[in-house]
């Protein structure tokens, strides 16, 4: 029970966005924002995927707090947890995992129905939903096709949360369908080999890359010198 407890609260601490909006990391998302503004293809991308060579590279929380910085912008948001293999999102935001996306991609369900307020102004959650026995089947079908138009229909932009490229296909799969692709590097684990390789897999799969998030980056003291002299 206490390991439970523990885990939670870790897992809400990684949401620095909505905990501490004046952090120096949360004005690194920021920084993240408009770096992917400038990237994007065209003023209509809607679908961005965040991905990474293997697990545990930090994806999910960069994602949760991309989410976050995204809506107080202004944008109305829907953060997807397509990791339906080891789902996370309602541990980071503490929710029930009963229905989500699984379900919708096995048309059970709809998705003003399925959708869960998250606590933060315009941004809205799609969990994982039950664990399926076969992701990549539903994330390859029409269903997500059809979902993925229902959302651009009804939100500005769409954060899709997906798994490790190295591990499972699915990863290869969405960044086929979404607009832009975001490769989050832990700069302290992920081996340039596998680097590399997560890039020729979205290459091969015809994602467009926007960019590569850098986490766990050790800053300079210039870069603190510059957040203490901006507060």
């Amino acid at each position: 029970m206490w390991t439970q407890k523990k885990s939670k609260r870790s897992a809400t601490r990684k949401l620095v966005g909505r905990t501490k909006p004046q952090s120096l990391v949360t004005e690194q998302y920021r920084t993240i924002r408009t770096n992917i503004n400038f990237s994007l293809p065209s003023d209509d991308t809607q679908t961005i995927l965040f991905t990474s060579a293997s697990k545990e590279e930090g994806k999910s929380t960069t994602s949760c707090n991309m989410a976050i910085v995204y809506a107080e912008s202004g944008k109305r948001v829907l953060l997807v947890d397509a990791d339906m293999r080891r789902p996370t999102l309602h541990h980071s935001f503490q929710l029930s995992n009963k229905i989500g996306l699984s379900n919708l991609l096995l048309k059970k369900g709809r998705l003003q129905d399925t959708v869960k307020r998250s606590g933060v102004v315009g941004l809205d959650l799609l969990l994982c939903g039950q664990i399926p026995s076969n992701p990549a089947e539903l994330l390859s079908s029409p269903a997500l096709d059809t979902l993925l138009e229902e959302m651009k229909a009804r939100y500005d932009l769409i954060i899709i949360d997906s798994p490790p490229l190295l591990a499972v296909t699915d990863s290869k799969i969405l960044a086929n369908k979404c607009d832009g692709t975001v490769l989050v590097v832990n700069t302290g684990k992920t081996e340039k080999d596998s680097v590399k390789k997560a890039r020729d897999a979205l290459v091969t799969s015809k994602a467009f890359i926007l960019g590569v998030v850098m986490n766990n980056y050790q800053l300079t003291k210039d870069n603190y010198y510059y957040h203490n002299y901006s507060n």
